[in-house]
């Protein structure tokens, strides 16, 4: 293994481990029973930073365990498959568009839109796994514990939303930063 594979080894996991605690140590409860957190951020980031493939690696993990850490151990592979999906998504997308907007605001844009979309996919994923459970958990998957499910995990989609907008900006914040970093610089800019 070269030195340039074990940088980018120890960077994936140093970025799911920041994953897994920007989710954990801030924690805004919502009456839906989950809570908003900075950890999207990061989970961007992930992508951004690694690549698709790893940052959806290193995004999935730290999500997964922030779950698991927390007592939403339910939650935890829905987490992985989600938030791996958010963070390679907008690492495909940030790496299509950082050349093609040409600039250094070119980079911002490309940011904010595969944060955008990977957020998006986010929002679904789990609008998608609350159904499942809600429907699965009355008993009988039939029609009336579908749309049951769908009506009450509705409910988390404005706070994922939010989540997902808190996501966005601090990856926005946090990128000039991680610039700074030489290997960094060159694995965003490649």
């Amino acid at each position: 293994m070269t030195n340039q594979n074990i940088k980018k080894l120890v960077t994936a996991a140093l970025l799911a481990a920041m994953t897994c605690v920007a989710t954990m140590i801030l924690k805004i409860p919502t009456p839906t029973f989950g809570y908003i957190h900075p950890g999207d951020g990061f989970v961007l980031l992930c992508g951004v930073v690694l690549g698709p493939l790893p940052g959806a690696l290193a995004a999935g993990i730290g999500s997964m365990f922030s779950d698991i850490f927390s007592g939403y151990v339910t939650w935890a592979p829905a987490t992985f498959i989600i938030k791996a999906l958010t963070g390679g998504i907008a690492g495909l997308l940030f790496h299509r568009f950082k050349n093609t907007l040409h600039s250094k605001k070119g980079r911002y844009a490309a940011l904010a839109i595969g944060g955008i979309v990977g957020e998006a996919i986010m929002v679904i994923g789990y609008f998608l796994y609350e159904t499942g459970l809600a429907a699965l958990g009355s008993g009988a998957l039939n029609q009336a514990s579908i749309a049951a499910g769908i009506a009450s995990s509705a409910t988390g989609i404005p706070f994922n939303i939010v989540q997902g907008v808190v996501g966005i900006i601090l990856s926005l914040i946090l990128l000039p930063v991680l610039s700074k970093i030489p290997d960094v610089r060159d694995w965003i800019e490649r």
